[in-house]
């Protein structure tokens, strides 16, 4: 009797507990679930619209090929509306920058690749949209706003590529000592694999050769 008054007390206590706290359990489940079930639709949601937008994205691509610029950049508005902060959405920008670098169209492509440069939420995506964005304004005869684009060299995989478009900038800059030494610097930057870079490798040769003529010439000049 002892022991079944012992467990019918210890029994007792237990619906007293489940009482005073069973509100707050119930409550704490329900966030769960609906938190899983949540983020289970985001999810759902979020695949449906990556798949739009990169169903859109080949649309655009389709109606470039096909020379319809006109209907391609109209498809590269809706997507900016209807999905904006799309990785797609900036491809087809990117797309379109080409586009108008092909046609000459350099201050139109500018606009498309600083939009993809300060906006992208991929920085592997701004960072193409830099590089891009300092070699058209370097072909719009502005090397200081590409070196201004560019910023500081930047490490990892894409060492190189600013180097050499730092490079580029100070050439046309009419600095061929600092040309040299970022183009030297690509090509350290660049790796075994790539140290046969030819064009790197041209680049270099070129302006060893000015560099080494110009400071021969200048004691003759002295004298």
């Amino acid at each position: 009797m002892d022991d079944y008054l012992s467990e019918n007390e210890q029994w007792e206590r237990f619906l007293g507990w489940l009482k005073e706290n069973g509100p707050g359990i119930i409550a704490a489940v329900v966030v769960a679930a609906l938190a899983v079930g949540g983020w289970r639709w985001w999810q759902a949601h979020k695949n449906s619209t990556d798949l739009a937008a990169s169903t859109r994205y080949g649309e655009v691509l389709q109606a470039f090929n096909l020379g319809n610029r006109g209907h391609a950049l109209q498809l590269i508005d809706e997507m900016q509306h209807d999905y904006a902060g799309s990785p797609y959405t900036d491809q087809a920008n990117l797309a379109a920058a080409r586009v108008f670098v092909e046609s000459k169209e350099l201050d139109q492509a500018a606009q498309r690749l600083g939009a993809v440069m300060r906006d992208s939420r991929d920085p592997e995506l701004a960072t193409i949209a830099r590089l891009r964005l300092a070699r058209v304004e370097i072909s719009m005869s502005k090397p200081d706003a590409a070196l201004d684009t560019l910023g500081p060299a930047q490490a990892g995989a894409f060492a190189s590529r600013y180097h050499e478009i730092r490079g580029d900038a100070y050439f046309a800059k009419g600095d061929k000592a600092a040309a040299l030494d970022e183009y030297r610097a690509a090509l350290l930057a660049a790796g075994p694999s790539l140290a046969e870079n030819n064009v790197l490798n041209l680049k270099i040769d070129d302006l060893r050769g000015a560099t080494a003529s110009a400071r021969t010439a200048a004691p003759a000049a002295s004298k």
